[in-house]
This record gives C-alpha cells, sequence and structure tokens, in this order.
C-alpha cells in the first residue's frame, strides 16, 4: 500500500507542525510545509525534520486564485492528498478548495461554533465561559466553518491566566491533532 502524502500549512511557530511531526506512528508521511509568513519559526522546524519548505508571500500575487494554483501546482507536484493546517491565518479559497476537496482538516483552539476566527482563547478567557476547548474541522469557504470531525473539552479555572488556559488548550492540540490525522488516514 502507498504512503498517503500530506501538506501542513503553517503561518507561526509551528507547535503543532511540530507535534505532528513527532507522532512516531504517523500514518502518513508528510513531504512539504507551506508557510506564508516570512521570517516563521516553523520554517526551522521544518528544515530539522527535513521536511522541505514552500514559503510563499501570498501579496506578491495579482489575486487569491493565482495564488492558491501555483499551491495547487507545487502540492499537486509533491504528490500530496491531504493538507493539515496548524495555525495558518489565511481563509482557503476555491482554488484550493476545490483540488482539495473533503482533504483539507484545521485545528481550532475552541469548541466551535463558540469563538471562530483569530484570537479564540482570549475570546474565550474574556468571556467568562466556564469551558472552552479543541475543535478539529473540515475547512469550507467560511471561518472556521466546516465539519466538526473531533473535540475535546478544556475547563476554564477560575484562577486561569490567560497564557495559562492558553498552554492547557495547547497540550490537548498536539495529542487530539496527530490522533484524528491517523483516524483519517487508517480510513
Amino acid at each position: 500500500m502507498s504512503v498517503v502524502k500530506a501538506a501542513v500549512f503553517a503561518s507561526g511557530t509551528g507547535s503543532n507542525f511540530q507535534a505532528i511531526m513527532e507522532k512516531s506512528d504517523l500514518r502518513c508521511e508528510v513531504v512539504l510545509l507551506v508557510c506564508d509568513k516570512q521570517g516563521a519559526s516553523v520554517v526551522e522546524k521544518a528544515e530539522k525534520y527535513g521536511v522541505p519548505v514552500l514559503e510563499f508571500n501570498p501579496k506578491s500575487f495579482a489575486s487569491k486564485a493565482e495564488y492558491e494554483a501555483l499551491l495547487v501546482e507545487k502540492l499537486m507536484g509533491a504528490g500530496v492528498t491531504w493538507i493539515f493546517l496548524a495555525g495558518y491565518m489565511r481563509i482557503a479559497g476555491p482554488t484550493l478548495l476545490q483540488a482539495f476537496e473533503n482533504k483539507i482538516i484545521n485545528i481550532h483552539p475552541s469548541l466551535l461554533p463558540d469563538f471562530p476566527g483569530k484570537d479564540a482563547i482570549g475570546q474565550a478567557f474574556t468571556s467568562g465561559v466556564g469551558t472552552t476547548g479543541v475543535t478539529v474541522h473540515y475547512i469550507d469557504e467560511g471561518i472556521d466553518t466546516g465539519p466538526i470531525i473531533a473535540q475535546e473539552s478544556v475547563d476554564v479555572l477560575p484562577s486561569d491566566t490567560e497564557e495559562a488556559l492558553k498552554k492547557r488548550i495547547q497540550d490537548v492540540e498536539h495529542r487530539l491533532y496527530p490522533e484524528v490525522i491517523n483516524q483519517l488516514m487508517g480510513k
């Protein structure tokens, strides 16, 4: 049986990328990191794991469609069949969504549909909710609106700081995301 090839898209530190790469029994091969932020520390992590990096500045393209067309060409050329978003701070457009229909997943630091978009942890912390969590979901044309694959709750403790809550959420993300990836690759 051939190995499933995947790409990870990330824009920042790459802690979820690292968690995926550290999963010893990962049922796919990460063959590419796509990064849209010059100087993001995820690039160093990819180099450490020997994963080729595609760094792009989407603003240097005439349109999102042009940018995504080049991404699709590179992804197809690398044999990629799945995309895992791990802190990728762009909304996927129709070009990417059509080329990888039902094959793009994301991890989000809240129990969607609560607190979609940016700063979900900060939104949960300041709202006063007693529970937040982590969601892994398929990507669609909306912002964190795709079908949910898995969720796990994280209590917001009375003694929490936003940083303490973030740490506990990331601990769940780093365990849950690779597990969900393996479940999907087992299908």
